[in-house]
Formats: structure tokens, C-alpha cells, sequence
């Protein structure tokens, strides 16, 4: 019997949740792997307070979250937890000094924490929440109200097809336009209103236009709010309309006696007008007049994920999928040549595998070279010239679900070294990086000059590539669907300078036929 933890680091509070979960039988199905909740505490610790106002976590702000973590810390050690993921949201994520609290809970309580960007967030809910789904509501926009932001998810058959973190939240809206102990005036609620639709309006294409078979909500205070109003059937559904009645009920109160008459917490009781804001907002645009209540949130996400990984219910070829789908979306907002991007993917990880022994790098590598092949021309969207510099512009700046943002990084120089100079320590966008990311975007950006320069006319003329290395030299065997490929086989020789440099390898290619044709590279 494994122990498991999490620990959600919110802008309104602070979570921890210790489970239990074993599967006797690693064969059976994953279905069968369930956990037992052994503990669950609550800490009261507002962290957005200031920082949606100043930018800066307030120290006793941060003396109190440590204070938390170092109780977190003796429940998990007491309850013997194996795992355990720590991970900090909007106000720790946006605040200028976050690495001061990073480096106090981990001095002061022994916790790592870990500060994750909207796009992980949304991962992470959308992980409990689908095991969660009645069959028949694979289609589904997921909405987790926090304190400082408000994470959107369009589910289309059940996966991912939309995510975008937005700058909307209980506490973000209590600090920047509403009297923490008064009732809601008309003048007030205006300019909630009015914010909450100007955030909106910055929604994706692909959220905003979309038609979901159902709403669900998660997010604590937007599960108090749901609490409070009257279930229809046994689903667990809430109509919209109960909502914006409950709605105005409360804001006509002072938060004393909201207190009082919902028996309500503290820090409930004045961020609940602002998450039911949002959440009647989102319903009119996603044209939904009931609301799923799931029961889960970001800290069963976490557990979810670190179980997965544990019993061996994650799957690496899922996640690859995921992440494939998640690039292929991100180059169709720009307009990319799919066709390309899919081939160069291809022979990219095929060169990638058939060289392990030489590059000696994981699995994890191999798909930021496959992210990296997809979205290597997405610049072009800005300019075909200078493009690989745009590429790696828009790849840094953009959510890709599944990948962090130290490896979005490395994504982003592999792209921008795809053509033109090398590698150079004197680009600031390279000398950010790690040694050890440093190593392995050289090695990863040589192959993609290889796999991109095969594809030189975007007419997918050559099909297949295999790489065997042997006395010195790199030997390509090169499939093509058409016997016109000569632009292609004359730029492999001019990309390869790269791959000579970092291998200090001889490159030959050879054509597989009745006369096989063999070409040497010239040397460096």
C-alpha cells in the first residue's frame, strides 16, 4: 500500500491531501487502481492578497505559507507519504519574488515547490475531471475558477482540443474592484462585469466558438457556491439559473452575514460573488443552462498523475499522442505547412532512433525533437525571412499542454537552430540554457537539419530515411517516391555541417534501387 501527496498552494488557500492506493495485480486494468483519503488539511493562507496589486508576495504572507508547509511536511513524514508534488499557482506565478518563498520552503520545511503555469494547471484538473465524466459528455468545457486565474479546457472526445489560462479569479477580483466586507452595489458589479467580459474576449477561436455538451466547474470556492444551490436529478448538475438567483442573494449581503446565513468560511464567504461572476459569464458564452459538479480539482489531478506513474496506468505513448496533437494545433493557428511539419517529425525521430548509441539521449528528448520538427516553419506565419528566429519567438511564448516550460525552452532553440548559424554561447536565447540543455540542443538541432533538408520543396519526395554508422562515417539510406530529388539530396549536404561538427562524422548517402547511387558529403 503506496501513500501519496499533494499540496496545492493557491492564491486563496493552501491544500494538502494524503491518499493510500495499491493494485494487488499490475496486470489488471487500470480501472482498478482506486486510493482511500488517510488525511486532508486546509490552511488559510491568502497569497494573492497583495500580489494582484503589487506584484509581490508580502513577507508575513510568506512566513505563514512556510509555517503551513513545514506542518505539511511532518503530516506526510508522520503518515510515511512515498510521493508527494508540491505546486504553486497564479499569485506565487506571477509575483516578482516567488523564488524567495521557492527557497524558504524548501530551506524552512523541507518542501519542493514547484511554481506551474496555467497551461500545467489545466492539465492537471482535466486529468481528475475526465475520469470523473459520465461516457455521453465526452465533449466538454472544463472551468476551474481559482483565486487568480481562471483555467478553460474544451474536451473533444474526451481529449483535450483547447486550454488557455486566463488572468480572472476570486481574489484577483476582491483586491482589484470590490469592498471585502460590503455588500455588492450596483456601481460594483459593473465593473466586475465589465472586466470579466473584457478577459473573455481574449479567449481562443477555438474556446470561444466552441459548442460543449456540458459545463463543469471545479475550484473551491466555485464548489461552495454549487453546494448552496439545489441539485437537478442525481448527475450532480446545477442550473444556471440557481446560480444567478444564489448570485444575487449574496451580493445584496455583507459578508458577516453570509457568514451567518450559508454558513460559510471567512475566505469563502468574500471571493464567493466574484466566482459566481465567472462562472455565469462562461455559461452564457459556452450557451449552457446547467453546470456538471465533478467534486475534484488541481490536488486530485495531482494525485491522479503521480498514481499513474507509480502503478504504470501512464502511458508514454498517450502523452506523446497528446503533445503531438497539442503542437499540430498550435501550428494550424499559424497557418503552418502540415504536410511538412509531420514528414520532418517523421524522419527527424526515425534518424533519432536509429542514432541512440551515438547522441545517448532519452525518450524525453526524442519527443522535444519531434515538438520541435512539427513547429519548426511556424514563424513563416510572421515572416519567411529570419523565420527560424520568429519559430522560436511564438514556441516560447505559447501553452503546449504536457510540456514545461524549461522544456518549451529547449523546443523553442532546437526550431530556432533548424537553419542558419550554429549553437552560439553569445546568444542570449542559448546561453540561458543549462550545460546539459545546451548539449542536447545541439545534438537534436543537427538531426532536424538533416530531416528538414530532405524535405527541401515541401513535396514530401523523399519518404524514408535509415542511419547506420560505421568506420567513421555516417551512412544514410534514402527512400524516395520520386526519382526528381536532387534539390533535396544538395541541400542535406549543405545542412549537414552541423551534425559534422557535433559527431565529427563523414556523411554518405545512399539510394536504395537496382544500381544503388552513392553520395559522399563533402568534408568539413
Amino acid at each position: 500500500m503506496a501513500r501519496f501527496a499533494a499540496i496545492d498552494i493557491g492564491s486563496n488557500a493552501m491544500r494538502l491531501r494524503i491518499v493510500e492506493a495499491e493494485r494487488s495485480n499490475l496486470t489488471a486494468p487500470a480501472a482498478s487502481l482506486g486510493w482511500r483519503e488517510v488525511l486532508s488539511i486546509r490552511a488559510p493562507v491568502r497569497l494573492g492578497r497583495e500580489v494582484f496589486l503589487t506584484g509581490t508576495l508580502a513577507g508575513q504572507a510568506i512566513s505563514s505559507a512556510t509555517e503551513a508547509l513545514r506542518q505539511f511536511r511532518e503530516a506526510m513524514d508522520e503518515h510515511k507519504v512515498e510521493q508527494y508534488r508540491a505546486v504553486a499557482t497564479s499569485a506565487v506565478r506571477e509575483a516578482d519574488n516567488a523564488d524567495v518563498l521557492v527557497e524558504r520552503a524548501y530551506r524552512e520545511a523541507g518542501v519542493h515547490v514547484e511554481v506551474i503555469e496555467g497551461v500545467e494547471e489545466a492539465r492537471l484538473v482535466q486529468l481528475a475531471v475526465r475520469r470523473r465524466l459520465p461516457p455521453e459528455h465526452s465533449n466538454a468545457l472544463l472551468v476551474d475558477i481559482g483565486g487568480g486565474s481562471t483555467e478553460l479546457t474544451l474536451l473533444d472526445q474526451g481529449d483535450p482540443r483547447a486550454s488557455q489560462s486566463l488572468p480572472l479569479g476570486t481574489v484577483r477580483l476582491l483586491e482589484a474592484f470590490l469592498e471585502s466586507d460590503a455588500p455588492v452595489d450596483a456601481r460594483h458589479a459593473e465593473l466586475v462585469n465589465e472586466y470579466v467580459e473584457r478577459v473573455l474576449a481574449e479567449l481562443q477561436p477555438e474556446l470561444a466558438q466552441g459548442r460543449p455538451d456540458v459545463l463543469v466547474a471545479t475550484g473551491g470556492t466555485t464548489e461552495t457556491l454549487l453546494q448552496l444551490c439545489p441539485l437537478q436529478g442525481a448527475a450532480g448538475y446545477v442550473s444556471v439559473d440557481a446560480v444567478r438567483q444564489l448570485a444575487a442573494e449574496l451580493a445584496a449581503l455583507p459578508v458577516q452575514e453570509r457568514i451567518q446565513r450559508y454558513s460559510l468560511r471567512t475566505d469563502r464567504a468574500d471571493t464567493i460573488v466574484p466566482a459566481a461572476q465567472i462562472l455565469l459569464h462562461v455559461a452564457q458564452r459556452a450557451g449552457q443552462g446547467r453546470i456538471l459538479v465533478p467534486g475534484v480539482g488541481l490536488k486530485e489531478g495531482v494525485l491522479e498523475d503521480l498514481i499513474d506513474r507509480r502503478f504504470a496506468r501512464w502511458s508514454a505513448l498517450a502523452e506523446e499522442h497528446a503533445i503531438t496533437r497539442a503542437c499540430i494545433r498550435l501550428g494550424r493557428r499559424y497557418q503552418f505547412d502540415e504536410r511538412h511539419g509531420v514528414l520532418v517529425a517523421s524522419l527527424a525521430t526515425r534518424l533519432f532512433d536509429d542514432l541512440k548509441l551515438l547522441h545517448r539521449l532519452g525518450e524525453r528528448q526524442r519527443l522535444l525533437l519531434k515538438a520541435a520538427a512539427l513547429l519548426h516553419d511556424v514563424g513563416d506565419f510572421i515572416r519567411y525571412e529570419g523565420h527560424h528566429k520568429h519559430s522560436f519567438y511564438i514556441i516560447e511564448h505559447s501553452d503546449l499542454m504536457g510540456i514545461s516550460p524549461a522544456e518549451r525552452r529547449v523546443v523553442a532553440n532546437i526550431a530556432r537552430y533548424h537553419r542558419k548559424g550554429f549553437p552560439d554561447p553569445t546568444h542570449p536565447n542559448f546561453r540561458e540554457l543549462s550545460r546539459e540543455e545546451r548539449s542536447a540542443v545541439r545534438s537534436l538541432a543537427s538531426i532536424l537539419r538533416l530531416a528538414d533538408a530532405l524535405d527541401r520543396e515541401h513535396l514530401s519526395k523523399v519518404t524514408d530515411v535509415q542511419a547506420t554508422v560505421t568506420r567513421g562515417r555516417l551512412r544514410l539510406d534514402v527512400r524516395a517516391a520520386s526519382a526528381d530529388h536532387e534539390l533535396e539530396l544538395w541541400t542535406l549536404q549543405q545542412k549537414s555541417a552541423l551534425f559534422r561538427e557535433t559527431y565529427a562524422l563523414d556523411i554518405e548517402v545512399r539510394e536504395p534501387g537496382p544500381e544503388s547511387i552513392r553520395r559522399q558529403a563533402p568534408a568539413p
